[in-house]
């Protein structure tokens, strides 16, 4: 039907906002972001305005995620070096005249509080992804070696601050890149078999190693005991473990099918900590029960396969490893998030994608999806 002349239908002034948007990706996503308002409207209730403001970090995103779709990714591609140089920088900076809290030096004032270290989840990948686009048809084990000690650098210095699941994120998304690019199993199975033996080490000498007055090396003392509790919340029940253990009575205390919208009690009477940030997927877990688990599960599962999909079909090598480098980052996201509150992981400050209330990790997201949405934009525009 075309519009009286003079005027402009509904659809046409609405188009210029769907340019570049990805149909598959952005449903799955309002999905998510729906299940999202659901559980953060139940136990966020009664914590002021925190349902109101998880909303409105939403629509940041939203615009977030709408200004990075119209990006291509060549120009993306040029942004790759400063916004690395910049994001190291600041973390330097950090270390230097950083802020303190609770004994993390992790924030900067510039006129305003930031932390640096967010900016590195985006500036490791395309830093690394230009780097194998520039050496594509050439690439020499030097090359990974390089590649390796640009995602060490901003990873040693987001462990140092400390802050564990930040660099956890930035290492996982530069190990990402790496392994799409082609980096040998003969590099890869060692590592694993080390750390596999490391883990069923720790956990037979758990006794031993975890006793009172015995420090690790390398480790902070909290990082110590965060992987203590780990192998033994029951050590101490209502201080280092009550997390854990909480946040496994949330998950358990919801059966099959939950207790039902705004009727957990775990989440009501205050007994799962930090349930609107960290801690939110044991509240989920409580009112939706296992089915909600899975269905959650399956909204996260298909935003993977549908970046990675992106990322296989992606024009050049830059916008493969991009891609798949985000994809993964969700990836990282769900299972730490998943893992640390079911008891399999420590507990790590990650939250989870699209649920958990956080301002800065909701603008990262938004800016991630806008690159995969930008990615899979320039493949169509290549088709056509």
């Amino acid at each position: 039907m075309v519009a009286p002349f003079g005027k402009i239908s509904l659809r046409r002034r609405l188009a210029p906002w769907w340019v570049g948007l990805d149909g598959p990706l952005a449903f799955i996503v309002f999905i998510l972001a729906g299940a999202g308002l659901l559980v953060m409207y139940s136990s966020g209730y009664d914590h002021g305005s925190r349902f109101s403001d998880h909303a409105r970090n939403m629509l940041i995103a939203a615009m977030v995620m709408f200004v990075a779709a119209q990006i291509p990714p060549q120009r993306m591609m040029s942004l790759a070096v400063p916004l690395y140089v910049v994001g190291v920088g600041l973390l330097v900076a950090v270390a230097v005249f950083g802020i303190t809290k609770k004994g993390a030096r992790r924030w900067l004032n510039v006129g305003i509080v930031i932390q640096p270290s967010e900016i590195l989840k985006i500036a490791v990948p395309l830093m690394l992804a230009w780097w194998f686009q520039k050496r594509e048809g050439q690439l020499r084990p030097l090359d990974f070696g390089v590649a390796a000690l640009l995602l060490g650098i901003p990873v040693g210095l987001i462990i140092r601050q400390p802050d564990l699941g930040t660099a956890m994120l930035v290492l996982a998304a530069g190990l990402a890149i790496m392994f799409f690019a082609g980096v040998s199993w003969k590099i890869i199975v060692p590592p694993a078999l080390l750390g596999l033996v490391a883990v069923v080490l720790l956990v037979g000498f758990e006794p031993v190693l975890c006793a009172d007055g015995m420090r690790w090396p390398v480790l902070h003392d909290y990082q110590q005991q965060r992987i203590c509790t780990l192998l033994d919340p029951s050590r101490d029940p209502l201080g280092k473990g009550f997390h854990i253990i909480q946040g496994m009575i949330g998950i358990g205390s919801g059966g099959v099918f939950g207790v039902g919208f705004m009727n957990g009690t775990q989440t009501h009477l205050e007994f799962i900590p930090e349930r609107t940030t960290d801690f939110i997927f044991a509240a989920f877990s409580e009112e939706f029960g296992l089915l909600g688990n899975v269905l959650l599960i399956a909204g996260f599962i298909a935003l993977i396969l549908r970046g990675l999909a992106i990322a296989l079909d992606a024009p050049t090598l830059f916008s493969r490893l991009l891609a798949g480098s985000v994809a993964m980052i969700f990836f990282t996201y769900a299972f730490v998030n998943m893992g640390m509150v079911s008891g399999i992981l420590p507990v790590v400050g990650v939250p989870l994608p699209f649920i958990s209330y956080g301002g800065t990790a909701m603008v990262t997201l938004g800016f991630a999806l806008g690159i995969l949405m930008s990615i899979s934009n320039a493949k169509r525009l290549v088709q056509s």
